[in-house]
């Protein structure tokens, strides 16, 4: 009679695998390229607001006889403002006018912009 043999099970090797090493992904550089800038024109203003304008009675008792360039007036009449806080405390872009500006504007709270459109008006 044959003999039986018996199998053993062989035994299975454990393998350990390794933890998995991080990629790391290298981001693109992107290389600044000087750019050489070109020397911006300067801006000439207009010539009609540089022509200098003769100023009504009423606007001259505020920033003066002598004829000015209307940005000039403009300057000046904020300079006047702002010396004598005429500025509305609330909204900052009305102008409370006193006894000479309300000759000017024709009434006693204008816009800033509505100021601008008053004051050409008294300049010839």
């Amino acid at each position: 009679m044959a003999t039986a043999t018996k199998k053993t099970p062989a035994k299975k090797a454990v393998v350990k695998k390794a933890p998995a090493k991080k990629v790391v992904t290298k981001k693109a550089v992107t290389k600044k390229v000087a750019v050489k800038k070109v020397p911006a024109k300067k801006r000439t203003p207009s010539a009609a607001f540089m022509k200098p304008l003769t100023p009504s009675p009423a606007l001259a008792a505020v920033i003066g006889a002598k004829p000015q360039p209307r940005t000039e007036v403009t300057k000046k009449v904020w300079d006047y403002i702002k010396a004598n806080k005429l500025q509305d405390s609330v909204n900052k872009r009305n102008i409370n006018a006193d006894a000479k500006l309300r000759s000017i504007f024709g009434k006693s709270q204008v816009s800033m912009f509505e100021m601008t459109k008053l004051i050409s008006q008294q300049l010839s």
